[in-house]
């Protein structure tokens, strides 16, 4: 069954194994909101526990919006934990200030030695760069993209890389999502870059990036619904998107993505469980009646289908049509 909190809903996670326990850290809002709509300014990050990716226990939550002013002080919202070399626990994650009125992303840090106490470093250390990247100014969207930080170490490339929900200053609107970047030798001091993919492929963001390895191929998933695909996708419908990769680093061609899940899950995470085995989660987002749910759906086994697309392996989604249209401004990236 799904993990289903009786006072609160849950949506976007992200996951940590300590070789006890896994960890899921969640967005969650209380259901006295009573409309789901609410939940993203009345947020606070979950935290629950599991021995086998399966049976979840809830502690104590993790993150809430800062004391004003501040980057964060008016939510704390998706990101990533890792591990670093000295053995330090940090959670990147999404912050808004209310001073911004909620519209501009940055990305912040907090450090845990045990994953459960997170204490924040002040300050963003993060946020869009107007040479690469679309800024709320320019009146083309309804916030300033920066956020859902993906951090990782791609082979071959030296320190960190941070992969986070961006968008292009360039192209029609509804079509310049991208993959944003900020690389770091030592998770303390990040630049950002240029992104890692082209507007032009589709989509008017691409939230919740990753990168994992499965059977020896890489995959970059995101999600995306319907109300931000562009014209040349929005029949199809939106869902988690996966796009094979020949390598963890970019550039990606976005243009190749296809849907993993239609649009009653979002939000996917990949899990590597202690057999080797890869799981897909994602967040229960809407039921058969169109109605919002607000739950972390169990783990999904995923493979690579002949067909050359990640599936999930039990074929409930495989009625999806994996046909890649033509995307109205796709180029490849260089």
């Amino acid at each position: 069954m799904p993990f289903t909190l009786p006072d609160a809903w849950t949506w976007d996670m992200w996951f940590a194994d300590d070789g006890t326990d896994y960890h899921v850290f969640y967005l969650k809002a209380s259901r006295a909101l009573h409309d789901p709509n609410r939940r993203h300014f009345h947020v606070t990050v979950g935290h629950a526990v599991s021995p086998d990716l399966r049976s979840w226990r809830e502690v104590p939550d993790a993150l809430i919006a800062s004391d004003g002013p501040a980057f964060d002080d008016y939510t704390t919202w998706t990101g990533s934990v890792v591990r670093g070399d000295d053995g330090l626990w940090r959670m990147f994650y999404t912050g808004t200030s209310r001073a911004d009125a909620g519209n501009v992303q940055r990305v912040g840090v907090a450090t845990s030695t045990d994953l459960y106490r997170w204490d924040k470093t002040p300050g963003a250390i993060t946020e869009a760069d107007a040479r690469w990247y679309e800024k709320f100014e320019s009146g083309d969207w309804f916030d300033e993209a920066w956020r859902d930080p993906w951090v990782f170490q791609a082979p071959g490339l030296p320190g960190w890389q941070m992969l986070v929900t961006a968008r292009s200053p360039h192209g029609a609107a509804d079509d310049r999502g991208v993959i944003g970047r900020a690389t770091s030798p030592d998770l303390t001091e990040w630049t950002v870059q240029p992104g890692w993919s082209d507007p032009g492929a589709g989509f008017g963001q691409l939230e919740v990036p990753q990168i994992a390895e499965i059977e020896g191929r890489h995959v970059l998933i995101f999600s995306c619904l319907t109300g931000e695909l562009s014209a040349s996708r929005r029949a199809a419908g939106g869902g988690v998107w996966a796009v094979p990769l020949d390598r963890a680093d970019g550039p990606y061609d976005v243009s190749r993505a296809a849907r993993l899940t239609d649009e009653s899950l979002y939000a996917g995470r990949l899990v590597r469980d202690r057999d080797g085995n890869w799981m897909l989660f994602a967040f229960v987002h809407v039921d058969t009646a169109g109605e919002f749910v607000g739950a972390i759906s169990d783990p999904m086994p995923v493979s690579w289908h002949p067909d050359g697309h990640l599936r999930v392996s039990d074929g409930r989604f495989d009625h999806i049509d994996r046909n890649t249209p033509a995307a109205s401004a796709a180029t490849n990236p260089s």
